[in-house]
């Protein structure tokens, strides 16, 4: 018992180390915060009157997308936390304490989902003013919470291996780049079956599809596709033990050179 304490209390210092270094960083605020909203608004300023998505509102289609896109954003600050961590040295110095290695990780991970978790909720906000009407239905939003918890989760381990792996925080950032186009190559913000042959292959059979497809229907309390959201499911928990583990072979990798 008295272990598994220190081990909490290893990670709850380091959650706080990160959100300290995020609220020293106003470069967080403006991607993590503030871009993802405008980024709602330019969307269905520009392009709600323009594309058709049948019988729902192009605001009410877009937000799983959106949202998505938003938690890409945020993973690239993520990896530039991680590798600044590595690079300046600082890794070495908590490794030489008597705390968990794995606290150091969980420490970026909880920041990450915590700070994720903010900028859906201004998106959602943004998109109720701009016209969102989603469900009210506690069912429909635990879904959403889930599979929303399973991507960040996904991809702030995946921010995890990267910051580990690059030698600088410019390699770093190139993360938002993929994590930025895969909700673009799905049914984020147009259905598939727009796209060309090649890439609506790609779009229907990428992690995303069924992710956003899962969460558009919970949120707008249409009747759930079974097998849908069992993929959607299954794409988020293997992702998440693939990266996991990943990241924590190249840390210990990195630490032991």
């Amino acid at each position: 018992m008295e272990i598994k304490l220190k081990r909490y209390n290893d990670t709850v210092t380091m959650v706080k180390r990160c959100f300290m270094l995020s609220k020293r960083n106003p470069d967080t605020l403006l991607t993590s915060i503030m871009l993802p909203a405008l980024m709602m608004l330019l969307f269905v300023s520009l392009f709600g009157n323009l594309v058709h998505v049948g019988d729902t509102s192009y605001v009410n289609y877009i937000v799983p997308g959106v949202l998505l896109q938003c938690v890409g954003q945020c993973s690239s600050t993520t990896a530039i936390m991680m590798n600044k961590d590595v690079t300046s040295g600082i890794m070495n110095r908590f490794c030489t304490l008597p705390i968990k290695n794995l606290s150091i990780l969980n420490g970026h991970i909880l920041e990450a989902l915590v700070r994720n978790l903010l900028t859906s909720v201004i998106v959602l906000l943004v998109a109720v003013l701009l016209g969102f009407r989603p469900s009210i239905n506690l069912m429909d939003w635990g879904i959403v919470l889930i599979l929303l918890a399973g991507i960040i989760l996904a991809l702030s381990w995946l921010s995890i291996a990267v910051g580990i792996t690059v030698n600088s925080a410019e390699g770093a950032s190139a993360l938002s780049a993929l994590a930025i186009i895969l909700p673009y190559l799905s049914s984020g913000f147009v259905p598939t079956e727009t796209l060309p042959k090649v890439m609506r292959v790609f779009a229907d059979y990428q992690p995303m599809t069924p992710i956003i497809d899962t969460m558009r229907n919970a949120l707008l309390g249409n009747p759930l596709e079974i097998d849908v959201c069992i993929i959607a499911l299954l794409w988020c928990v293997g992702l998440v033990v693939v990266f996991y583990f990943l990241s924590l072979v190249l840390f210990k990798n990195r630490m032991n050179k």
